[in-house]
């Protein structure tokens, strides 16, 4: 019996895991995006779609979701930890050279969107102020948490469309708060009584916010170097998901959303050396989350309401997405922004978003909207969400067909970019005498090392410097991979070298990856795993004793350097003879030579 409540309670779950093997599959093979894939599966495995049936065929209950609202609050987890990436990608810096875009036109959108539908909702469905506000204030926001993705998928987010979008949605987020105040300020107007009780609530807000950042700026980085000094990778995902959890919860307690703590938390750790460590340890669980979420919202969908009258539902969904593209084009342009840019970001933040949801859950209980328009609007919110796929590629084709123009300096970013650098895996004496030199040839790069105390060090000293185990793909890729000139591994563990050169040529076959090598085996191995050079310590030393040996007996620089030259040539085409044909030791990977085991030979 306890059995079967364990797997009663645990089913929903299960079934989600097997949507997401089969839907994310599927629909990268149709080359459709996986967001319409989560949010048409959640209708399906809703309570309006097979579990219509499930009385009629008792096997179908194990294939939907019971409790929709169970599924949801897990759901939302995803948006606080996209909003953690957010913050991650963000930094304090970005967010300083985009205070006009997000203050700017991203709150004055949020404004005019909401007077014009609150308008609307007045004229045309002739509903009181108060509720014409809220609906207003609801549908004028968009979807962080789906728009984004959407823009990952279609590689649109580092663009002049993908900034502004971003800009905007990130005003978006600001705002929620601040519109809840209001909807109970509303509340308590309505009631006859005082607005006092609903701005006070700005108060235990605002002192959240500043609990959030300053326990943030003390306790982060302390925190992140005990954790990364004990050198556990399990240790490390879980001091992410707690500052992720507790950034969201101290917020959440403090009158704010989940997902508001999360960004500062992000935009905090930003600032460290641990920040594309985090970000690699956080993104599986960002996905799945997120996934969840568009699940939770296809359950909600209200199929009777939309069959009912499906005229009225995308008429409301049309006339939202036509009103707030409008406003948001006109107001684009007067900030400057070009005509391309304008188009395709006004179109994609349209629909309605996920926080429509929360202010009229909140405008119901305080009796602001009635019951039946409150679930019209919540059904056309909804539908809206399913069009944003649609609409993203729907806005790059019209694009294309408006003159690009120029773009404003408003969408300028800092250069935090890490491509076109060079990569130096290991900064450690020799990691940092290769940084100074392409430094002194005016060649950027960044540095990556596994040791934490070093990498403080270090960027205290002003390098960038980043913490985290380039043995893995996804942290390479955080690093700027698929764009840098080149890797340079300086590492001085054979076996760990072997591991950054076979990830980093697996991700990019094209790229220079110069290698420290340990001895000639250990080079002629570098070579059979596709590094362009490898450069052993033995074969130096001996070179530049040799040199050293040759200047000090009189013979002409110039020759010595051409005979060294020379003799490095003969020895590289060696080791990779010797790689083409490998022996037995190399097969089974790196040995060190005998001679080096004995302490000789050097």
């Amino acid at each position: 019996m306890a059995g079967e409540v364990a797997a009663s309670e645990y089913k929903d779950l299960v079934v989600f895991l097997a949507t997401a093997g089969v839907v994310v599959p599927l629909f990268h093979r149709l080359k459709v995006s996986p967001v319409l894939g989560f949010l048409a599966a959640g209708v399906a495995l809703g309570p309006d779609g097979f579990g219509r049936m499930a009385d009629e065929i008792p096997w179908l209950r194990y294939l939907t979701i019971d409790d929709p609202q169970q599924t949801r609050s897990l759901g939302e987890f995803g948006v606080v930890f996209l909003l953690f990436m957010i913050g991650l990608e963000l930094s304090w810096e970005r967010l300083k050279a985009m205070r006009r875009l997000v203050f700017g036109f991203g709150l004055l959108q949020v404004v005019v969107c909401s007077a014009l539908i609150a308008g609307v909702v007045m004229l045309l469905f002739g509903r009181p102020p108060e509720a014409a506000v809220v609906v207003g204030a609801a549908l004028a926001l968009s979807s962080t948490a789906v728009i984004l993705p959407v823009l990952a998928e279609r590689k649109r987010m580092h663009g002049p469309m993908g900034r502004t979008v971003f800009g905007v949605l990130l005003a978006q987020d600001l705002a929620v708060a601040p519109i809840l105040v209001t909807v109970a300020v509303l509340a308590a107007a309505a009631a006859g009584g005082s607005w006092a009780p609903g701005l006070l609530a700005l108060a235990p807000a605002a002192a959240g916010l500043a609990i959030v950042v300053v326990a943030g700026r003390l306790i982060l980085r302390p925190l992140f170097r005990s954790v990364a000094r004990a050198n556990s990778h399990e240790l490390f995902v879980a001091a992410c998901l707690f500052v992720v959890v507790a950034a969201g919860l101290a917020a959440a307690v403090s009158g704010l959303s989940m997902g508001l703590g999360a960004l500062v938390a992000g935009l905090l750790l930003a600032e460290t050396e641990f920040r594309r460590e985090v970000e690699t340890n956080i993104e599986p669980f960002k996905g799945l989350l997120l996934g969840l979420f568009f699940v939770s919202i296809g359950t909600q969908l209200d199929l009777d309401a939309v069959i009912a009258q499906p005229g009225v539902v995308l008429a409301l969904v049309a006339g939202v997405i036509v009103v707030k593209a409008a406003a948001i084009f006109g107001l684009a342009r007067m900030f400057g922004i070009p005509s391309r840019t304008a188009l395709e970001s006004a179109m994609v933040l349209g629909p309605a978003g996920e926080f429509a949801f929360v202010i009229i859950n909140t405008a119901l209980d305080e009796r602001l909207v009635d019951a039946g328009f409150a679930q019209a609007v919540l059904v056309a919110a909804t539908v809206s969400l399913f069009f944003i796929p649609l609409v993203a590629a729907l806005a790059e084709r019209i694009g294309k067909q408006v003159p690009k123009g120029d773009q404003p300096d408003m969408l300028a970013m800092p250069d935090e970019a890490l491509g076109e650098r060079v990569l130096i895996v290991g900064y450690g004496r020799v990691g940092r005498l290769v940084g100074r030199m392409l430094k002194r040839h005016d060649i950027a790069f960044v540095g990556v090392d596994a040791d934490a105390k070093l990498v403080g060090e270090r960027r205290e000293a002003g390098d960038t410097v980043w913490y985290g185990d380039a043995a893995r793909p996804e942290f390479l890729k955080a690093c700027g991979l698929e764009t840098a000139r080149a890797v340079v591994v300086t590492m001085d563990a054979p076996v760990k070298t072997e591991q950054v050169v076979k990830t980093a040529r697996g991700i990019r076959p094209d790229l220079i990856i110069i290698a420290r090598a340990r001895d000639s085996r250990h080079a002629a191995e570098l070579y059979r795993l596709g590094v362009t050079d490898a450069v052993p310590e033995t074969t130096e030393a001996s070179l530049q004793l040799a040199e050293n040996t040759l200047v000090d007996l009189g013979v002409p620089m110039g020759f010595v350097i051409a005979s060294v030259h020379e003799q490095r040539e003969e020895f590289r085409k060696l080791f990779q003879e010797s790689a083409k044909r490998p022996t037995r030791a190399l097969r089974r990977g790196y040995q060190p030579e005998p001679e080096l085991e004995e302490g000789g030979g050097v």
